[in-house]
């Protein structure tokens, strides 16, 4: 089906970019196994599964459409905070929703904030903003299109 669409690279440095991610990345599947940060490094790595929402079929009732393994990473974080995910249960998963930045209040850097269903959320405190997202392996089709209550 999409042979001829190739896997997504993107880079984020500003909030426009970050909103055209948050838009491939809507409706990801994050396994809590596969989120890490390295204070060393500074960098803050998940693994996810996303629908392709720019395949979608012109007929979106058809319900058709793939899935694909996909890494984000966000350079230069100095802190990592969240909310209603407990990173113990390695089996759970989470839905994102969206991905948004805020500058900080009388301060340099960006807090970049994950939102997942269920009221989960990372918060990410970065001196600048700097994410990249990188698709890799085969994408696989699936039937189950995300809905919205807005469909």
């Amino acid at each position: 089906m999409s042979s001829a669409v190739p896997l997504l690279r993107l880079k984020a440095v500003d909030d426009g970019d970050l909103a055209v991610m948050s838009g491939a990345l809507q409706d990801a599947i994050v396994p809590i196994g596969d989120i890490a940060y390295s204070p060393g490094d500074r960098q803050f790595m998940m693994a996810a599964n996303r629908y392709r929402w720019e395949i979608q079929p012109p007929d979106a009732t058809s319900g058709q459409g793939e899935r694909v393994n996909c890494a984000v990473t966000v350079s230069n974080v100095i802190e990592v905070k969240r909310r209603g995910i407990n990173l113990g249960d390695r089996s759970q998963f989470l839905n994102l929703l969206s991905v948004t930045c805020t500058e900080r209040t009388g301060e340099a850097g960006m807090w970049v904030d994950f939102t997942f269903s269920g009221h989960a959320a990372i918060r990410l405190e970065t001196t600048e903003l700097l994410c990249h997202l990188e698709d890799f392996g085969e994408p696989w089709p699936t039937q189950w299109r995300p809905r919205h209550a807005d469909d």
